[in-house]
């Protein structure tokens, strides 16, 4: 078989991908390495936003279905114990899709959306191999792959798409990795025994370390850590211990965490960030992580995932109807994913910056103590439904002295 488009990675980009390209009456062949359902490391976290890519995607009923649980916001505890109970706002002149965002196990999501692909033209391949890629001169024209009993052969395809997640093989065949100025790891686990919730997820933040519970199913938490990639160098081997002594020196959290109990192998990933160039070759697109990776604050890469697919999808269909898979013609996608995504990324780094540094984390939960619209905004801007530029109205700025009854001490 060669169809219009191959893709490398059946997560959620490279499956979204597919669907939408599938959907526009393209040939589409879906591959990748491990048979689902899987489970994978991430914070497992849909924003309030990507409920909409969901719905247009023929799988958010099936989501919900499914034991997906609905999060209407996020607390953040601060370095001293100042709590911030944020909402994800209902009122003002942006509207989510929904008013909440959603928790599910990626075994699931990935599931769902790797059927719905299942169900249009799309011809799917688990534990395949991709072991190269067909250049020809300044062009992708396929890949070769081995199947589960070794055996070679090739697929040649008028665009080939990279949605293989970090150290994605598509990237690094073609000489796009790069790294990141931000070097920190994640270790994540789900857990059970955890009560307390209501509907908010939390991040506990004690520098240089943060730590995420989001709550997935009734009784199962994912529960993530990031700290520093250098400080984890020492404990090579020996993450377990490292993670629980860790853990116990986040002193908001470890009260917290009493009867906790593992339901799942610890799982680890770094480094967390990781910048990708654009392909300069022709017939060549990366979609989801495998272009590249901001290290979001709460965990939110999904809907840079789901949204990725969404634009690549709009641009490969122009240039595969135009019969053109130049890189000029591929270059829309990359524009669209700057004006998309670069606003946000610069408020992460932000956050990311200021949770490093424990009295400015600290004062910065004060501030926000003080100005409940501001806070809303910016869980807006979390929940990819508030521009980032929202954050500098000048009514935000503005002193504003009073205290809430959602934050607190």
């Amino acid at each position: 078989m060669n169809p219009d488009v191959v893709i490398v990675g059946a997560g959620p980009a490279g499956s979204a991908t597919a669907i939408l390209l599938a959907e526009r009456g393209f040939t589409v062949m879906l591959l990748d390495k491990a048979a689902f359902p899987r489970p994978k490391i991430c914070g497992e976290y849909l924003s309030p936003e990507a409920s909409r890519i969901l719905d247009r995607l023929g799988v958010l009923k099936d989501v919900d279905a499914a034991g997906a649980q609905p999060l209407s916001g996020i607390r953040i505890i601060a370095p001293d114990g100042t709590r911030l109970d944020g909402a994800y706002p209902t009122a003002g002149p942006w509207r989510a899709y929904r008013d909440h965002a959603l928790a599910v196990p990626r075994e699931i999501l990935d599931a769902l959306l790797l059927e719905r692909a299942r169900s249009l033209p799309v011809t799917v391949a688990e534990r395949q191999r991709v072991t190269g890629l067909l250049v020809e001169g300044d062009r992708v024209v396929g890949l070769r792959a081995e199947d589960p009993e070794g055996r070679s052969y090739e697929v040649r395809s008028r665009l080939l798409v990279g949605a293989d997640g970090r150290g994605s093989i598509v990237a690094r065949a073609l000489g796009l990795l790069r790294p990141h100025r931000l070097r920190r790891m994640a270790l994540v686990q789900h857990v059970g025994g955890l009560a307390g919730f209501d509907g908010r997820g939390e991040i506990y933040v004690d520098p240089p370390d943060y730590a995420i519970l989001n709550p997935v199913a009734p009784d199962r938490v994912n529960l993530g850590l990031v700290v520093p990639l250098r400080h984890a160098v020492a404990f090579r081997g020996r993450m377990e211990m490292f993670f629980h002594a860790r853990l116990k020196q986040l002193r908001h959290l470890s009260p917290r965490l009493e009867g906790m109990r593992p339901v799942g192998r610890l799982r680890v990933l770094g480094p967390l960030a990781y910048r990708v160039d654009e392909p300069r070759h022709a017939g060549v697109a990366l979609v989801g992580d495998a272009a590249g990776v901001f290290d979001p604050f709460t965990g939110e890469g999904l809907y840079t995932a789901l949204r990725s697919a969404e634009l690549l999808a709009e641009t490969a269909h122009a240039a595969l109807r135009g019969g053109q898979v130049s890189a000029e013609a591929l270059a829309p996608y990359w524009r669209a994913r700057r004006r998309a995504f670069a606003a946000k990324e610069r408020v992460t780094r932000v956050l990311q910056w200021v949770i490093a540094r424990r009295r400015l984390a600290t004062l910065t939960a004060h501030v926000l103590v003080r100005r409940p619209a501001l806070l809303g905004t910016l869980m807006g801007v979390l929940g990819d439904f508030v521009p980032p530029g929202a954050l500098l109205r000048p009514s935000l700025l503005r002193r504003n002295r009073s205290c809430p009854g959602s934050a607190g001490r």
